[in-house]
């Protein structure tokens, strides 16, 4: 894959460390060439009895032909162990749901959440690179997943963190050993910032066109699983697939996998309706879908949420994710803390399922597409769990005190980091 294309406009570019198009969407990936040509990777030996040609890989990895790096390899630590997640049935949610639910528990991922998807394949782009460095703009699971992979390909890598984050987030982070800077005054204009850094620093922020093509391989899992008969009755794909949405990113990666599968017409006509699903609090995607808008427009005073790891006030992807669930026959909806909360609990207690508050949103946003006629009883849905969220800092580590820098000087600090200056 040698060029980046906006799914808006249609605009290609061949500098593949661009970000976004000149239109102002984001890029991605263009894989339509190699979607053209995509099977199924071989899963167990032909039916005429001989070998298959190579042996299959496991997550993120098995789907190499459709992604922009090559195969680390089995030697890249926790970079070869992305993806590959369980996809089970919970039929004591269906009743509460309001369809038959099945959970994509993306906990399972090296570093707990869906992000190891992206991560891994920044990862191998800059893996066995001399003086390589990854970086990241996150305060969560984005930043422990950078900071892993980064270490698991032996590169260096520099997160930037708000000045007020949680510490047993920074704890956390830190066992990596990263570079981390914590950044006062906005930290949502960080995402634009680190564009201008004039480095060699791969950044995975949410969007990236390289964290997408990891991401995607959700939606490629969950597809795969279904039409080979390993999920609901072999003979298509999930009725539909429910995610929570932040920036847009994962959101993007899903409907990027599908348009995919029906290039490599492995879903005919039975492709899954993306919903997509936020907090009442700070919900800018579902608002725009509300008001059948065409663009997403940022929150001025966003509330606060117990789902704060999708408390998104100016998602950079939010205008393809809006696309994505109206080019799908999907919805956007958000959801309160009371019923989010709730959903928790259900998801713990019926299902064996501990999950943070962000992916409990998926199970409650479940409740209302079926409430409003959108799901139907004999549905079959994925729920996707990103991820298990953070508690205590692990054996009690202290969490440590990073460099604090000024949003102005962020890009002049990184510049000197990288040349150890």
């Amino acid at each position: 894959m040698t060029r980046l294309t906006c799914y808006r406009c249609g605009a290609t570019e061949a500098d593949l460390d661009r970000k976004r198009c000149d239109c102002g969407e984001p890029l991605w990936f263009d894989a339509a060439d190699a979607a053209a040509g995509f099977e199924w990777p071989e899963s167990t030996p032909p039916a005429d009895g001989s070998a298959p040609d190579a042996p299959a890989e496991r997550g993120v990895w098995r789907y190499r032909d459709l992604l922009p790096v090559d195969s680390p390899g089995p030697n890249a630590g926790v970079v070869a162990a992305a993806g590959d997640t369980p996809l089970v049935r919970a039929a004591r949610l269906d009743e509460d749901a309001g369809c038959r639910v099945w959970l994509k528990d993306e906990r399972a991922n090296p570093t707990g959440s869906f992000k190891d998807r992206g991560s891994a394949v920044g990862a191998a782009r800059v893996a066995g690179a001399d003086a390589a460095w990854l970086g990241t703009v996150s305060h969560g699971n984005m930043a422990v997943s950078v900071a892993a992979t980064a270490a698991g390909v032996g590169a260096s890598a520099v997160v930037l963190v708000p000045a007020d984050v949680a510490p047993a987030r920074l704890a956390a982070i830190a066992e990596y050993d990263p570079e981390i800077l914590r950044v006062a005054g906005d930290y949502g204009a960080l995402y634009r910032r680190t564009h201008e850094v004039d480095a060699p620093v791969t950044f995975l922020n949410s969007d990236a066109p390289l964290r997408v093509a990891g991401q995607k391989t959700t939606a490629l899992e969950i597809c795969e699983a279904f039409v080979r008969g390993a999920a609901g009755d072999g003979t298509s794909a999930p009725d539909a697939i429910v995610l929570p949405v932040s920036s847009g990113g994962h959101a993007s990666g899903a409907w990027k996998a599908l348009r995919e599968l029906r290039r490599a017409d492995l879903l005919g006509d039975d492709a899954p309706r993306l919903y997509l699903v936020q907090a009442g609090a700070c919900d800018p995607i579902a608002a725009a879908f509300r008001a059948d808008a065409d663009e997403v427009t940022p929150l001025a005073d966003p509330g606060e949420t117990v789902a704060y790891s999708i408390a998104n006030p100016d998602p950079p992807s939010g205008t393809r994710a809006l696309a994505a669930a109206r080019a799908t026959g999907g919805a956007v909806v958000s959801v309160p803390d009371d019923e989010i909360l709730d959903a928790r609990s259900r998801l713990a207690r019926d299902a064996g399922f501990a999950v943070e508050p962000s992916s409990a949103t998926t199970l409650a946003g479940l409740r209302r597409l079926s409430a409003s006629g959108e799901l139907g009883a004999e549905e079959e849905v994925v729920a996707v769990l990103t991820g298990r969220g953070f508690g205590a800092a692990s054996d009690g580590a202290s969490p440590p005190d990073p460099e604090t820098v000024d949003l102005a000087a962020v890009r002049d600090r990184i510049e000197s980091l990288v040349a150890g200056t």
